[in-house]
């Protein structure tokens, strides 16, 4: 009696290990592939690779707002103009100023950045390293608000010849403010005058000026260029010191001083070192 003919059962295909490593890779080569293709599509163009913008430690707001210019092919006066509507995340004591918030660092920039962008970007970074531990701690117990630590960063950054210095020049200022003695700071009587000069006359001490702070106690109303985070970070940390004084005698050479007869005797020593340099410059004279 014939067979009755029935189809084979159908079974599932397994694949090897062989085999599912094999499937696994020709579908990454797929993907890579088809990733290759989106780039390359006729009309797109490859991402733009963004420029650096420096900002060094100690610049002024016109500073940073010219190089902001610059960098970003502007008219000049296009930055300044931008701070006015730019909203940016500054203190209230700041009154939409943001000198010493726009914070010393690299910054990437393309063809698309605003100057809006760039100014909030450089703000959050000076708020960001503000509120780091060291810094906001350290202005609770110095008693600072992180606005008066700018402030304060700002004259150590444009006082402190080097790093090291940064500290001791923190403490002459605190000393300074504990016993109720104009600070007497050439940096911002320079701010005050739109300059930058160690020749102070006896004439710029006595400017009725916000900034003289010859003549006036406590710290400026502002900032006065852009502390990076060292000056902040010894703002609110200064060594234990009685200094009230200092003066750069000669490059890497700065003399602290508790007593005013001790800094005049540094001061006449600096005077001497200028004029022994100016007569080198100047050279042998025709007699």
């Amino acid at each position: 009696m014939p067979r009755e003919y029935r189809l084979p059962s159908q079974r599932r295909t397994r694949l090897t290990r062989r085999g599912r490593l094999a499937l696994l890779f020709a579908a990454i080569a797929a993907a890579a592939a088809a990733a290759v293709m989106v780039t390359l599509l006729p009309g797109e163009e490859a991402p733009e690779t963004p420029r650096r913008l420096l900002i060094p430690e100690g610049w002024r707001a016109p500073q940073v707002y010219a190089a902001i210019d610059r960098e970003l092919k502007l008219p000049p006066g296009s930055t300044k103009a931008a701070v006015a509507t730019a909203a940016l995340p500054l203190p209230a004591e700041a009154k939409g100023n943001p000198e010493g918030f726009l914070f010393p660092a690299t910054y990437p920039v393309t063809s698309k950045t605003t100057p809006g962008e760039l100014l909030t970007y450089m703000v959050r970074t000076a708020n960001g390293k503000l509120a780091t531990p060291a810094v906001a701690n350290g202005g609770r117990t110095q008693g600072m608000t992180p606005y008066q630590t700018a402030t304060l960063a700002s004259i150590i950054e444009a006082e402190a010849d080097t790093r090291a210095e940064m500290s001791k020049v923190a403490r002459v200022v605190h000393n300074r403010l504990a016993k109720s003695m104009p600070l007497q700071m050439d940096s911002t009587l320079n701010y005050a005058l739109n300059r930058s000069t160690v020749d102070v006359t006896l004439g710029d001490t006595r400017i009725d000026h916000p900034f003289n702070t010859y003549e006036r106690q406590g710290l400026p109303p502002t900032p006065i260029d852009s502390p990076g985070l060292a000056a902040m970070a010894a703002a609110v940390a200064p060594p234990p010191g009685d200094w009230l004084f200092f003066v750069t005698v000669k490059p890497g050479d700065t003399r602290f001083s508790a007593t005013y007869e001790e800094h005049k005797k540094h001061v006449a020593e600096f005077n001497r070192n200028r004029a022994a340099a100016g007569r080198a410059q100047a050279g042998p004279r025709a007699g």
